[in-house]
């Protein structure tokens, strides 16, 4: 199974996988940071802890092995700003990937999120049999789908989900990006 690339440098921002406990620390001092810029869109928040942290951390080693999630560390001028993956749901087709991405408030605004999700398309699309990407969100968490609509995806359905996160509508919009696409997008951006 062909595997993402564990480090992906770009300019100032580095994506890296996680690195168990000794990212500890400092995940969670973000994660402390962030959590009223978080809770209206992230359900976990309501159950954040110093042992859920640790539990999230001690499971990506074994979740990129087995090519389920890719979860990368957002380093930006040297420090975790946020966090992204790249994941199969149990109701994702083998064919699919998903993105997912949240920031520190201090990060957003600066397009740390959008060259995020470009470099996570590009490491879904080296995937053997990946015919398309999404993203997920609700549709009122404007600023997260600003993202997939800049990168070129297209607003593929909305459909009901059940309201976990206290600014959720019931709802999630999903954005698709096909292989054919990506090609497209990374040929228009080579010219």
């Amino acid at each position: 199974m062909d595997l993402p690339q564990q480090v992906i440098e770009l300019d100032d921002l580095t994506l890296r996988a996680f690195n168990g406990e000794a990212d500890l620390p400092e995940l969670f001092r973000v994660i402390e940071e962030s959590l009223e810029h978080l809770r209206p869109w992230m359900p976990w928040v309501a159950e954040h802890s110093l042992g859920r942290t640790t539990d999230f951390l001690a499971g990506r080693a074994e979740r990129w092995a087995s090519g389920d999630e890719f979860t990368y560390a957002i380093v930006l001028d040297e420090a975790i700003v946020g966090a992204c993956g790249l994941l199969r749901r149990d109701d994702t087709p083998d064919n699919a990937r998903e993105i997912g991405y949240w920031l520190h408030p201090a990060a957003t605004g600066r397009g740390v999120a959008t060259r995020t999700a470009r470099a996570l398309v590009e490491q879904a699309f080296r995937l053997q049999g990946i015919g398309y990407v999404e993203v997920v969100h609700d549709p009122a968490n404007v600023a997260s789908g600003a993202v997939p609509a800049r990168l070129g995806f297209t607003e593929h359905l909305r459909r009901p989900a059940e309201r976990l996160a206290p600014a959720e509508t019931g709802e999630v919009q999903i954005w698709r990006l096909t292989r054919r696409q990506a090609g497209t997008l990374t040929a228009a951006e080579a010219c």
